[in-house]
């Protein structure tokens, strides 16, 4: 009795199964043979069947069907061409709409946007204003001398600067759709998310920090808003003395503060103070809290830390939110000030565009 041939291939038994099929061999026949030879290497009878029936259609490859779900390799120079040009046409076109007007399968046209053409679909970014060529301008100038004079002056720069921004922080302010979302499985109900607004209750932060931390928290209460005068009794009365006991010798190096130009910052009554107190002021462009680190740096984690968190009143938000910056280590501070180098570095490089992350 011959032996069996264990090691074989698909093809090779599909070949002998085309051979006989042409001789007029039956096919339990042809099934019988092959158990022989081939042993536990066999094809199952079913599939056996399969290959009978497509070789008395007429079919001549030996090669398998293409999986369902894994698009086919498409190489075809004149497909990609004429998808591109789609693309190209609207860039909101869909997967689906393509399909239809080339017209091949969803999964060839997706693994040729992703693969062949390197096309990646993405959200368009929010910004504060749609910048003129003057506001890129000034944004590309600024940004050029305050890289040039950190380079001169090194970390001794950055040791000076003290940075100042507000932020609203209310009792309550729901989670994001992403924050909420959560593995399960897929037979798991599905979870309902109602849209939810920020409650009336809410306490304006105004915080000044440096490479090593907090210097003052300011938490102004009755949903007042700040107004120059304000501003500048803060800067004398609180904040001057805070810098002199927690960061001795910084008064007499010279405080470099930096805010962005919203009216109370920029007022003359403000402007007044500051040359009283003989602080210089970081020059900062108009529209650019993506050139403020507070702004792309400390509020965005620490509002992501008191989303879905409810607090009875304003104590309670004051508690949390000093607890939450004692809580960040120095290094978290320095990197977000250091980071003013990087972000001028990207807004050169981007002629004074907005800074993406």
């Amino acid at each position: 009795m011959t032996s069996p041939l264990e090691d074989c291939t698909l093809e090779e038994q599909r070949s002998v199964i085309r051979c006989l099929v042409a001789k007029g061999v039956k096919p339990s026949e042809i099934f019988s043979r092959m158990l022989i030879q081939y042993g536990k290497s066999c094809m199952n009878r079913a599939n056996f069947y399969k290959w009978v029936d497509r070789f008395k259609s007429g079919r001549t490859s030996l090669g398998g069907e293409p999986r369902c779900g894994r698009p086919v390799e498409v190489s075809d120079p004149s497909l990609e061409s004429r998808i591109d040009g789609l693309i190209r046409d609207n860039r909101r076109i869909t997967v689906e709409m393509i399909a239809e007007e080339v017209p091949v399968s969803v999964g060839t046209v997706h693994n040729v946007i992703q693969n062949n053409l390197k096309y990646r679909k993405t959200c368009a970014k929010w910004v504060s204003r749609q910048l003129t060529d003057a506001h890129k301008e000034s944004r590309l100038s600024i940004s050029q001398d305050l890289k040039q004079q950190s380079l001169i002056e090194g970390d001794a720069f950055f040791e000076r600067i003290v940075t100042s921004d507000e932020v609203w922080i209310h009792h309550y302010d729901p989670e994001t759709k992403r924050q909420s979302m959560e593995w399960k499985h897929t037979s798991s109900p599905v979870r309902k998310k109602f849209k939810v607004q920020p409650s009336a209750g809410k306490v304006m932060l105004t915080i000044f920090w440096d490479l090593q931390g907090p210097v003052h928290c300011d938490f102004l209460e009755n949903q007042r808003t700040i107004n120059s005068q304000y501003y500048s009794e803060m800067l004398e009365h609180k904040v001057r003395p805070a810098i002199r006991s927690k960061r001795r010798g910084l008064l007499s190096k010279g405080v470099i503060l930096q805010h962005d130009n919203a009216r109370p910052h920029t007022a003359q009554l403000t402007r007044d103070k500051l040359q009283e107190l003989g602080w210089e002021v970081l020059p900062h462009p108009a529209y650019s809290p993506d050139l403020a680190p507070s702004d792309f740096y400390l509020f965005g984690p620490l509002q992501d830390a008191l989303r879905g968190k409810r607090f009875a009143n304003n104590e309670e938000v004051k508690e949390v939110v000093q607890k939450w910056l004692r809580g960040k280590s120095k290094e978290f501070f320095a990197k977000g000030i250091r980071k003013l180098q990087e972000r001028w570095d990207k807004c050169i490089t981007v002629g004074g565009d907005y800074v993406e992350k």
